[in-house]
């Protein structure tokens, strides 16, 4: 049966989210874990892209440690998030954000986040980034 997505459930997993859960030093840290367990009592889904990914282990690689970043991964894996492989037109329509928003400072990660989200009919995020806020995305908790 093919994979069907239903995004009424499902929240956007980003870089600051995801880190802040994984390192208790992060000062939102406590907060990403009272998100995570309202996340686990709601059934909520967290998707992400390879692209928060690749960010996140060289976050944690250059803040944390080689081990913990890879054990992140590994966990990660392991996990029920969804990993959305953004495509060449997500890529497209990422440098697009930043042409029309250049004044904004969007990461191309944070424009390929965008596209991916768009394109699934996400409108919300697990973030502490206020680039998502002001792209028009609502985030749980505020930043």
């Amino acid at each position: 049966m093919p994979w069907q997505f239903d995004s009424s459930g499902t929240i956007f997993a980003d870089t600051s989210g995801l880190f802040a859960l994984a390192v208790r030093r992060d000062q939102r840290h406590e907060a990403a874990q009272e998100l995570q367990r309202a996340f686990i009592a709601a059934q909520t889904q967290l998707l992400t892209t390879n692209f928060v990914l690749a960010e996140l282990h060289a976050l944690m690689l250059t803040r944390v440690g080689a081990t913990e970043a890879n054990e992140l991964l590994a966990a990660i894996d392991q996990s029920r998030t969804l990993i959305i492989r953004a495509d060449e037109t997500d890529e497209t329509y990422a440098r697009d954000i930043i042409r029309r928003y250049g004044d904004h400072g969007y990461s191309l990660t944070d424009t390929i986040s965008f596209a991916v989200m768009d394109r699934l009919g996400l409108r919300r995020a697990f973030t502490f980034d206020d680039h998502f806020t002001r792209y028009g995305v609502t985030i749980p908790v505020e930043v």
